[in-house]
């Protein structure tokens, strides 16, 4: 296979939002991408289509049809799906081709990943994504972990990806991903309890106040609204996330009970968000407050404080 990455042909597992970003970044340097998502064969597709229309990517049919073709495979799925995407991939993946995880996945999970990738003959590099995707695009900070790293992170640096090599060591990329997670996913579900909580009883501006006293580098207002939209949009798969965040808890014989309750109230949002309570997917009004105030008056008029 060539390394001039720029004449690979990109396999992305997962058009979600990152999976589009990343499609719609490589196809400006002409990179020839091909992708595939469980959700062409729903009547989810549509939009799918029409976007991989619009930007010039091929709408693989399955795992296998996708992997056959890739020279380096993206795999960019939710959580739970990283060790069953690549045992989809691994009996059809070309011999020597790259196989990048892109998942928020535990450190054993990548683990077994690997063993399926490698052990059909391809290179398995595992990745941690060290920020949100969308306001750095392709150049999201990107740890790389594994025997082969050190050797596709040029490549991936080549493609525009800002990939750093964590270590040789697979899981160690993960294990800071996932330990960072427990931190940040949790504050947005902490900011969300608290903050619905204030307002219920009326008493948020003094909580707001009082972060700011004691947290005067964060404008709360503002982290706020964006906890708050960021959940409502993505609690599905950030809930995932974190139910892996929890494995990786467990791996060293701790009890998560810091990550199993931000899966919770991550799944809870999301389950208020597909009942249509912060209005209808894919509108422009869809999770996109400025004020956490509206959000949370919406969530306080479905559930009625206990006496």
């Amino acid at each position: 296979m060539s390394q001039n990455s720029n004449r690979w042909h990109v396999g992305l597992v997962g058009y979600g939002e990152v999976g589009r970003i990343l499609a719609e970044d490589l196809r400006k340097q002409d990179v020839r991408v091909s992708a595939y998502d469980i959700k062409l064969g729903d009547d989810r597709a549509g939009p799918l289509r029409d976007h991989a229309g619009g930007i010039g990517v091929a709408l693989a049919s399955s795992h296998a049809e996708l992997a056959a073709q890739a020279d380096l495979i993206v795999s960019a799925v939710t959580a739970s799906q990283a060790v069953p995407v690549a045992k989809a991939c691994a009996p059809a993946v070309k011999k020597g081709a790259w196989y990048l995880d892109f998942n928020s996945a535990s450190p054993g999970a990548k683990r077994r990943a690997a063993a399926l990738i490698d052990g059909a003959g391809a290179r398995y590099v595992e990745g941690a994504v060290m920020t949100s995707v969308p306001p750095y695009r392709i150049k999201v900070p990107l740890l790389l972990g594994g025997a082969r790293a050190a050797d596709l992170a040029p490549l991936l640096v080549e493609l525009g990806f800002n990939a750093k090599v964590a270590s040789d060591q697979l899981g160690v990329a993960s294990a800071v991903k996932m330990c960072r997670s427990v931190m940040i996913k949790g504050l947005e579900a902490t900011v969300i309890e608290c903050f619905t909580t204030a307002r219920a009883y009326g008493v948020e501006d003094a909580v707001l106040v009082s972060l700011t006293e004691t947290f005067p580098s964060i404008d709360w207002e503002k982290q706020g609204a964006y906890f708050f939209q960021r959940v409502i949009e993505h609690g599905r798969r950030r809930a995932e996330e974190v139910r892996e965040v929890a494995e990786t808890v467990r791996e060293i014989g701790l009890t998560p009970w810091s990550a199993q309750g931000t899966a919770e109230r991550q799944a809870w949002v999301a389950d208020l968000a597909d009942e249509g309570l912060f209005g209808a997917r894919g509108t422009k009004e869809f999770a996109r407050s400025v004020d956490w105030r509206t959000e949370a008056d919406r969530i306080l008029g479905k559930f009625k404080p206990q006496e």
